[in-house]
């Protein structure tokens, strides 16, 4: 990783939370209201989701240069979307495990090797929600145990790389952890960070 460049210090003053009341609370997330203080000064009314998961998301890439996607119906929206593997890790644990864990309900693959290759922040306006991505290889069918969540009745389709990157850039991927890891893997194909002969059947 590259040193952090001195323009990304922080300015001025930081927000300063005030007390907090919670709103509303699931298995999930928590929604909590409170005055904090802006950092111009002013009192602010602040409403915050706080979420109890860590998003993790995973780039599964097999030897061929083809991905798996995961379709499925989403409720908030009402859509339909094409993603990568995704989903929850409780907070306090290794995110990996989560990782892993998704891969194998969501897909029934498990990898050899495993990269942490980004961590972002979530519209992070209203909700203090993170995710960490990691890229899969060395792909095989994953040992019985994992089960779906039984929510969720999924598809998987495997296309080329070049084909799904091409897709988000279109916007017919919506999914911005999607988007992002699909960014983030081509520019490790492109920057000599992935296997010479996987990033060219990649990039194709």
């Amino acid at each position: 990783m590259t040193d952090k460049p001195a323009w990304l210090r922080p300015h001025g003053e930081p927000w300063k939370p005030g007390t907090e009341r919670v709103a509303f609370e699931s298995g999930w997330i928590a929604v909590t209201e409170q005055i904090a203080t802006a950092p111009t000064g002013r009192p602010a009314p602040y409403g915050l989701v706080r979420f109890k998961n860590l998003a993790v998301a995973v780039l599964p890439i097999h030897e061929d240069g083809t991905i798996v996607l995961v379709g499925q119906h989403r409720f908030p929206l009402g859509d339909y979307t094409w993603e990568l593997p995704e989903g929850g890790s409780p907070l306090g644990e290794d995110p990996l495990e989560g990782a892993r864990r998704e891969l194998a309900e969501e897909t029934g693959l498990a990898a050899a090797e495993w990269r942490e290759v980004m961590r972002v922040q979530l519209s992070n306006s209203v909700t203090d929600e993170r995710m960490i991505g990691y890229v899969a290889l060395g792909l095989s069918q994953a040992q019985a145990g994992h089960e779906a969540d039984d929510t969720e009745a999924i598809a998987l389709v495997r296309v080329p790389f070049r084909e799904a990157l091409n897709a988000a850039v279109a916007g017919y991927l919506p999914d911005m952890l999607t988007v992002a890891m699909l960014l983030r893997g081509y520019h490790m194909a492109i920057e000599g960070s992935l296997p010479g002969a996987l990033a060219r059947v990649m990039l194709g």
